[in-house]
C-alpha cells in the first residue's frame, strides 16, 4: 500500500506520545462505558437481576448517574499513558523489523501484511501486559462495586492496598496468564486481519501504484472498515477467554477459585454459551474502540509526520 501508510522513522516521536495521550484518553473516555457493562455482565451470578446490556446500564443510571458509568475509569487512565507508549512504541518499532524479516520470502503483500502486523501486535501486547494487568485489575474491581457480593472500595489505591495485604503482589497480576492468552492472540488477530483487510481493501479502491496517492475519505473509510473487520474477528475468537479471566480476576481474591472452577460455574449456570457472556458488548466495544482507535491512531500519524505528510 503505497502513500496512505507512514512508519516509525517518519514520525515526531514527541509530538506522537504527548499528542496521542490526549487523544486516546479521548477515544478511552468516549467508550469505557461499554467496558463497564460488559465487566458486570461477565461476573454476574444467576440470581443477579441485570443480565441484559439494557438492565445493566438503567441499573447503574438508577443507583449512580452517569458517574456509575465510569466507574474505575480514572485508574484506568493513569495507567493507560505509559501504557499505550509501551504498546505503540512496541508496535511500530517490531512492524518495521518483521517486514524485513518477511521480505526475503516473497510472499504475497496481504500474507507479509498478516505476518509483520501480527508479530508487532503479539510483541506490543505482551509487553505492555505487564503494566497492564494490575490497573485491570484494579478497575474491574470498581466497574463491580454495587453487585451483591462484592466488595466497597473507596477508589483505586483502596483497591490496591487491599489485594496487596491479601495476596501480595500476585494479587496484582492475578489472571496474567490469562490476560496474556487472551490479549496476545486477540492482538495478533487484530493486527493481522487489519493488516491483510487493508491490501485487500486498497486494492479494490485502487491503490495499485507507488504513485498512487488516495483522498482522506478513501482513507478514512480503508481505515475504519478495516478496524471493523478486525475487531469483530478478534472478539469472536477470544472472548470465552476475556470472560474467564474477567472472573478470576474479579472473583478470585475474595474466593481463591482455580481456572477449572470458574468455566464449570460458567457453564453450570447457562451452559457452554455462558463463556461467551457480554459478547454482545465486546464486540461493540472491540468493533468500536478498533475502529476509532485506528481512526485515531493513523490522524496521529499524519498529524506527526517530520516531513507534514497527510497522506
Amino acid at each position: 500500500m503505497a502513500s496512505s501508510e507512514i512508519n516509525w522513522d517518519r514520525l515526531d516521536k514527541k509530538k506522537f506520545f504527548v499528542v496521542g495521550a490526549g487523544l486516546f484518553t479521548g477515544v478511552t473516555a468516549a467508550l469505557y462505558p461499554v467496558s463497564v457493562v460488559k465487566t458486570r455482565l461477565q461476573v454476574a451470578s444467576k440470581d443477579t437481576l441485570e443480565r441484559s446490556a439494557f438492565s445493566v446500564v438503567k441499573g447503574l443510571l438508577k443507583t449512580d448517574g452517569i458517574p456509575g458509568l465510569y466507574k474505575g475509569f480514572g485508574t484506568v487512565i493513569i495507567g493507560a499513558i505509559p501504557t499505550r507508549i509501551i504498546f505503540l512504541t512496541a508496535l511500530e518499532t517490531t512492524k518495521v523489523a518483521s517486514f524485513r524479516v518477511v521480505e526475503p520470502f516473497r510472499l504475497s503483500e496481504t500474507t507479509q501484511a498478516a505476518i509483520a502486523n501480527g508479530i508487532a501486535g503479539m510483541a506490543s501486547s505482551f509487553l505492555s501486559q505487564t503494566l497492564f494487568v494490575p490497573i485491570d485489575v484494579v478497575s474491574q474491581k470498581l466497574m463491580v462495586q454495587g453487585l451483591s457480593g462484592h466488595a466497597q472500595y473507596s477508589g483505586g489505591l483502596d483497591v490496591a492496598r487491599k489485594v496487596l495485604r491479601s495476596d501480595g503482589i500476585r494479587g496484582l497480576y492475578r489472571g496474567f496468564g490469562l490476560s496474556v492468552m487472551t490479549y496476545v492472540p486477540s492482538n495478533v488477530v487484530w493486527w493481522a486481519s487489519y493488516g491483510s483487510s487493508q491490501r485487500y481493501l486498497w486494492r479494490f479502491l485502487g491503490d495499485n501504484s507507488e504513485e498512487y496517492t488516495p483522498s482522506l475519505p478513501k482513507i478514512i473509510f480503508a481505515q475504519a472498515t478495516g478496524g471493523i473487520i478486525a475487531g469483530a474477528t478478534a472478539s469472536c475468537i477470544t472472548n470465552p477467554l476475556d470472560t474467564i479471566k474477567t472472573r478470576l480476576q474479579v472473583l478470585g481474591l475474595e474466593k481463591k477459585i482455580p481456572v477449572k472452577q470458574v468455566v464449570k460455574d460458567l457453564i453450570a449456570e447457562d451452559g457452554w454459551k455462558g463463556v461467551y457472556r457480554g459478547l454482545g458488548p465486546r464486540l461493540f466495544s472491540t468493533s468500536a474502540w478498533g475502529t476509532s482507535m485506528i481512526l485515531a491512531y493513523e490522524y496521529l500519524k499524519r498529524l506527526c509526520a517530520k516531513d507534514g505528510g497527510g497522506n
